[in-house]
């Protein structure tokens, strides 16, 4: 598993840099726009609201910003776009399973461009169902395990973390939907800086990719998360973290 806790701490580390472009304040907006158009406006009784406005505030999103989102999800701002869920799944190289999630204005166009993404990345688009089996959700969080013990992160297990995944770069701490917030709590009361904290689709079996095959689907998940309409990129693959480290270079 050490490769795909590299990769997401990869991922975690790009999107940082995404925010400095407003790339990532961009989707943030819409997430939080189709919570509150599906939840309701208040953080407190929208968990799904709740989670979106704590990732913008991770990503250091104005305030303004925020309340402006939530504005248009709820109808307050007239000029409110129509925002919907989707997810796409299909296959990678080496047969890995990818979970797509996208808010979109405009159905149609997001499915032709993500099937075009699959299709010049040696992967295929498949039918709803295909792949979704195969992932569960989870709340996952990212503590550097560079800086911190596992006794730092074992915390999390009090709090009702299910499990904490240690690996030489990252400790993956995995929790109930439910109680993310709370782990979440926690660790930042210990003292503990977290890479990241949020609700993800878990993949409940890992496939083994070859090497000569992490290139190409690394140039599929890439092109995928960085589609405008896409939120979050979810696959079953796994990977030598050695590898990893000398495609990534």
């Amino acid at each position: 598993m050490s490769g795909h806790s590299k990769w997401s701490s990869i991922k975690h580390k790009k999107g940082a840099a995404d925010a400095k472009r407003g790339a990532l304040f961009t989707k943030l907006a819409r997430a939080i726009q189709v919570a509150a158009k599906e939840g309701g406006g208040d953080p407190a009784g929208n968990a799904a609201l709740g989670n979106a406005v704590q990732k913008a505030k991770d990503a250091r999103m104005p305030k303004d910003n925020i309340e402006r989102a939530i504005a248009k999800g709820t109808g307050a701002d007239s000029d409110a776009a129509a925002f919907e869920s989707v997810v796409y799944e299909g296959y990678g190289p080496g047969g890995v399973a990818i979970l797509v999630e996208a808010l979109t204005d405009n159905r149609n166009r997001t499915g032709s461009e993500v099937r075009h993404a699959f299709s010049r990345n040696a992967g295929s688009l498949g039918e709803p169902g295909s792949v979704a089996w195969l992932f569960e959700k989870k709340g996952l969080v990212l503590v550097d395990a560079e800086r911190y013990s596992e006794d730092d992160a074992m915390v999390a297990i009090d709090a009702g973390a299910e499990d904490v995944l240690a690996d030489e770069s990252v400790f993956e701490v995995v929790t109930a939907p439910g109680d993310l917030a709370a782990v979440r709590e926690a660790l930042e009361q210990a003292g503990v800086e977290l890479e990241s904290a949020e609700l993800t689709m878990r993949p409940t079996t890992r496939v083994e990719v070859e090497e000569q095959q992490v290139a190409g689907l690394l140039r599929l998940l890439e092109g995928l998360e960085e589609h405008d309409d896409v939120v979050a990129v979810n696959a079953n693959f796994d990977v030598d973290a050695a590898v990893l480290e000398r495609v990534t270079a």
